[in-house]
Order: C-alpha cells, then structure tokens, then sequence
C-alpha cells in the first residue's frame, strides 16, 4: 500500500522532501525574431523610401515644377535655380505669374514639395543608421540629411513669402536664394553620405573560437 507524503514525512522526519514540480515556460513562437528577420525587413522598408525618394524627386522636379514654366512665360521655378536667383528675378517671374499660378506653386511646396524631402530625409536616416557602427560617425552623416530637410522646408515657406511681397526685399530674396543652393549642395551631400554609409557597412560579429584544450 503506498504512504502518503504526509506519512512519510511523520516516519522519516525532515529527511522526507516533497518533490517540486515546475512548469515549462510557455513560448510563443510568433515572438521569435531572429537578427537576419530584422535585417531583412530594414532592407525592405530602404527599398521602398529610396524607390519613392526618386519617384518624388522625377515627379517634383522634372514633371511638376517644370510644367509650371507655362504658367510662368517659360520663367523657372526658384526651387530649379541650383545657382540661385535675383531681386530681379524674382520680380520678373511675379510679373508673370498671376495669383492663381502663384497658389499653384504653393500647393506644390505643400504636396510634392514636402513629401520628397521628408521621406529622403527619413531614407536616408534609415540607411546611415544601420549600416554605420560607430556612434559619433554615425551622427556626424546624420547631420547631413536633416539639415538637407530643414533648409528645403524652410527654402519652400520663403519662395512663397518672396513671391507673395508686391514688392521684393533684398534680404527675403538673398535668404531664400542661399536655401536654395544649400538644399541642392546638401541633397548631393547627402547622397555622398549614404554612399559612405554603405562603404562603411557594419561587419557582423564572429563568434570566439574556444581555445584548444591544454
């Protein structure tokens, strides 16, 4: 006849011992999320900013804003000058531009003209940091992308401010003149700071070999 646990320990005193039961942890095996997973889905989420990076930049540049010249008696946009513009021709292109066109090239700064540099920007951010393993490097390139989305927007509002005046001010002029050549000397910058990122891609670790017995 088997003793119960509590007969054996009134015969065998603190020597008996209850034997512990333990639960197996309970995996969820839709959690596991291995090093090469996250690594692939970076890649995917790269493709597709840089795929709509340039599908922005063709459709802003060399479709949208170019397209505004038949509005404008064949005069460029500001945002196409890479060598930057006047007082003067910032009055000779708002002769030209009535106030519909004027508000045409508003809402391209606040559709297209806003979209292409942040989702570069956000790209770009992507790319550096995961491919860039040291920290202070890795700032240093980040620099350059969120500087290139800060003068674009701020570039943006200041083409509108200038072609809103009746009247050009040279400072206004000379400001959104200089964010324009930096915005397209910091979109070169900042494809040449990607293009080192990748050069510098992080090397995996390697595991230790154990050392051969003695």
């Amino acid at each position: 006849m088997a003793k119960t646990p509590a007969q054996r320990i009134k015969k065998h005193g603190s020597r008996a011992t209850v034997p512990e039961h333990s639960l197996p942890p309970v995996i969820n095996p839709t959690t596991k999320r291995s090093p090469q997973k996250a690594q692939s889905n970076s890649n995917l989420i790269l493709i597709a900013g840089v795929v709509a990076s340039l599908f922005l930049f063709w459709y802003l540049h060399l479709l949208v804003l170019n397209q505004m010249t038949q509005v404008s008696g064949g005069l460029a946009m500001p945002d196409s000058l890479l060598g930057g513009f006047d007082a003067g021709y910032v009055s000779e292109l708002r002769a030209a531009m009535d106030d519909d066109a004027r508000g045409q090239l508003n809402y391209v700064h606040k559709t297209a003209g806003l979209l292409f540099p942040l989702i570069f920007g956000f790209t770009w951010l992507l790319l550096i940091g995961t491919n860039v393993a040291r920290k202070s490097l890795r700032w240093a390139l980040w620099a350059v992308p969120l500087l290139f989305v800060v003068v674009r927007l701020w570039g943006n509002v200041t083409i509108d401010a200038v072609l809103a005046a009746e009247t050009a001010d040279a400072g206004q002029v000379a400001l959104a003149s200089g964010l324009t050549v930096a915005g397209w000397v910091l979109l070169v910058l900042s494809l040449l700071a990607g293009a080192a990122a990748l050069f510098l891609k992080k090397k995996p670790a390697t595991t230790a070999k154990p050392a051969p017995p003695q």
